[in-house]
């Protein structure tokens, strides 16, 4: 459900919207490209749905699907890039301390629409090869600080073009588990918490999402089969025009083989064996790594302070948000 904040004026136009959405996209790749030792690569929009390379997300989402006559197949939209990159840092013979990211435009159509969700998402997805012994919540963390800082020195140089933007951004990243924060909140949802904790400490990193709590429920969703439940998380901001909580990254250590087993089958997901992706993962042929996604419109909308992500990119929308959004002065791409 869309909502308008009372009073809500966009500080930038249509136009500075726009260059500042440029600046934005190429400061910040410039400086997660330093922080992490990433390469820009070339990533593909659809996939063999055969080769099990699609993200499956919650494991309910229905992926855009359409026949290929010239290639005798079909293709399939993909969800992120989460497994994709990781077969490609092993194609293209990254080593270890060095990853690539990619430009990811994906179509998400049972996506339910609010400020914060789009059926379509924008992300750099970056993914990096590291060494056994940096698969540890230390080296997490670590990488956690860097991409904090890549974003805030982003949000400094769009003020020195654009003084009258107001974004606060706190550098010092507060961590908690899932289930701490549950332990704390047992009465609230977990999207309640997280706007609870987040709101306390501004920027935050919720870490162990996948499994289950002591409650029986996961905090949220996560595929089995690319980040170890144990070693990744969430980034969020705290949102001042909306009051909430806004998750920009979702990213972690992601699985090798023993922990793959371990959560195919916690997930109800052993048919997934069979598929190549994973025939090679179980058999340790792929490089250990770490990664995740960062939305870029979610960066845009946070750093310029706007009301809806349809301020940042173009999609479509219900009738009812377009009035909405029209009506308190939103401007919607």
């Amino acid at each position: 459900m869309t909502v308008t904040p009372c009073g809500y004026t966009p500080t930038l136009g249509l136009y500075d919207t726009q260059k500042a959405i440029g600046l934005i996209k190429n400061i910040f790749q410039v400086k997660l490209c330093a922080a992490l030792h990433l390469k820009r690569v070339t990533a593909p929009l659809f996939v063999d749905p055969a080769t099990g390379l699609n993200d499956d997300l919650n494991g309910v989402e229905r992926p855009v699907g359409f026949d290929i006559p010239a290639v005798g197949g079909e293709g399939q939209v993909v969800h992120s890039l989460a497994k994709w990159k990781r077969l490609a840092l092993h194609d293209y013979d990254f080593f270890p301390g060095n990853g690539l990211v990619a430009d990811m435009n994906a179509i998400r159509r049972d996506e339910e629409l609010d400020n914060l969700h789009s059926i379509y998402v924008d992300q750099w997805d970056w993914e990096k090869v590291i060494r056994r012994e940096d698969r540890t919540g230390a080296y997490l963390t670590a990488t956690v600080e860097k991409i904090v800082s890549a974003i805030c020195g982003t949000l400094d140089e769009l003020k020195w073009q654009f003084s009258d933007l107001d974004a606060q951004l706190c550098r010092d990243v507060a961590f908690a588990t899932a289930q701490e924060l549950e332990d704390r909140w047992p009465e609230l949802t977990p999207k309640e918490r997280e706007n609870r904790f987040t709101q306390e400490h501004k920027t935050v990193f919720i870490h162990q999402i996948g499994g289950k709590l002591k409650s029986g429920k996961p905090h949220d969703g996560r595929a089995p089969d690319y980040d170890d439940w144990q070693l990744n998380g969430d980034l969020l901001f705290w949102h001042e025009p909306l009051g909430v909580a806004v998750e920009i990254s979702s990213m972690g250590i992601r699985v090798d083989p023993e922990s793959l087993d371990r959560q195919l089958t916690e997930a109800g997901c052993d048919s997934r064996r069979a598929l190549p992706f994973h025939q090679m993962l179980l058999r340790g042929e792929l490089p250990l790594t770490i990664g995740g996604g960062i939305g870029q419109s979610r960066l845009c909308m946070l750093l310029l302070g706007k009301a809806h992500i349809g301020e940042v990119q173009a999609s479509l929308w219900d009738q009812e948000t377009r009035e909405k959004c029209k009506a308190a002065g939103v401007v919607l791409l």
